[in-house]
């Protein structure tokens, strides 16, 4: 028997800021099921809150940032981002592979000049 060969993930999803709690819960857990779906397991969920986009997408201006660690089958991201792509509620995701878990993260406040 073959073992599918699994990669560790960084993934990034910015959720509409429109979106009451209730709904974007039901948003993140559809993001993390379809990866638990298609073979992966989730390693860490970091929230990072309500934030200004850096341009206007689609009409909107502010999102809710997640990030999330997860192992999956190499062959499976083209298919979540298939999925992504029908979520209505998920303005923007970006997927890279990374070497490690990240168990803080912290953005240094930008600096006023």
């Amino acid at each position: 028997m073959s073992k599918t060969k699994k990669e560790l993930y960084e993934g990034m999803y910015i959720l509409s800021a429109t979106l009451s709690d209730d709904a974007r819960q039901k948003a993140l857990e559809k993001i993390t099921s379809a990866i638990v779906n298609s073979g992966g397991e989730i390693h860490k969920v970091h929230e990072q809150g309500r934030r200004k986009l850096a341009y206007e997408i689609n009409g909107k201006r502010e999102g809710y940032y997640y990030i999330i660690y997860f192992s999956a089958p190499t062959g499976t991201i083209a298919q979540l981002w298939k999925e992504y792509h029908l979520n209505e509620d998920l303005i923007r995701f970006l997927t890279v592979r990374t070497e490690s878990v990240m168990e803080k993260i912290e953005f240094k406040p930008l600096v006023q000049v």
